[in-house]
């Protein structure tokens, strides 16, 4: 029933927000009292903590995943890239956003998560990317790792931008667009060009 509880509450805080979604709301989606839902959470907040873990294991495991798969680096990225627009395709606004003001705590808990995670998945991307000839042989791969995760970061914690979620989702494409013209090769603009259009034939 707990995993049960964590994977429900976790698809409602991504779809609707952290914010938005009550404990009344998760125990009558899930059909069951909230007197048992309090057995297993004894607040929100720990079931938000709960979900969010949840939710990064399932990422890094569907990220693992695509990189078993005998991808080149470009359309790799474009793969990692695809799970999180399906995560959020329902989303109105930012979960992130709501999860960095309303739990803060939470969130930059996640965040040191993702951070190692973003970084490590990265430079392997880099290096099979020069390897592949898709990336140029000189650029500095942990400078690289850091531009792109200041642009990444940056843009996801900054209040500059919209918080409706399929504009976020497009300009994290348009940063990752950015990123790879940076660093490519003749051969991986040529791959970049194919990726960018079959996001727009989607």
């Amino acid at each position: 029933m707990r995993d049960k509880i964590i994977n429900k509450a976790g698809e409602m805080f991504l779809t609707l927000g952290f914010k938005s979604v009550t404990m009344d709301d998760i125990s009558s989606e899930l059909g069951i009292s909230k007197k048992t839902l309090y057995k297993f959470f004894s607040n929100k907040a720990s079931l938000v903590d709960a979900s969010c873990s949840t939710i990064h294991q399932s990422i890094e495991e569907t990220i693992d995943f695509i990189k078993s798969n005998e991808y080149n680096a470009i359309a790799e990225e474009f793969a990692i890239k695809a799970i999180f627009k399906e995560m959020f395709k329902n989303a109105k606004t930012s979960p992130m956003y709501q999860l960095r003001k309303f739990y803060p705590e939470i969130y930059t808990k996640l965040m040191e998560r993702e951070v190692c995670m973003f970084k490590d998945c990265n430079k392997d991307n880099l290096q099979k990317g020069i390897e592949q000839g898709l990336y140029r042989a000189e650029i500095e791969l942990p400078l690289i790792t850091d531009f792109y995760f200041t642009l990444i970061f940056g843009f996801f914690e900054s209040d500059m931008y919209s918080q409706n979620m399929q504009e976020l989702v497009k300009i994290e494409y348009k940063i990752l667009e950015y990123h790879i013209r940076a660093i490519a090769t003749e051969k991986g603009l040529e791959e970049l060009e194919k990726q960018l259009k079959i996001i727009n034939q989607n």
